[in-house]
């Protein structure tokens, strides 16, 4: 999943892929990676409410991660 790193607006990593040339895999990997993250403790910090964590994706949607895929995710969780 080498291209879940890569932002919806271009800006990512490793390739600087835009929109729907990034995998949709990737796109949806890099919206369920992201929310566990945020969900899930860590040594260094604790769990966000999954409010939280949708409101992050949500802010992050249409830059970081597709649009449509956001609005699905939480339409499902």
């Amino acid at each position: 999943m080498l291209k879940h790193h890569e932002w919806w607006n271009g800006e990512g990593y490793p390739f600087g892929l835009k929109g729907e040339e990034i995998p949709l895999e990737c796109r949806i990997m890099a919206i369920v990676d992201t929310y566990d993250s945020m969900t899930s403790d860590r040594p260094y910090r604790k769990a966000l409410p999954p409010e939280n964590a949708i409101a992050e994706l949500y802010r992050y949607s249409g830059t970081q991660f597709d649009p449509f895929l956001v609005d699905k995710f939480v339409e499902i969780s």
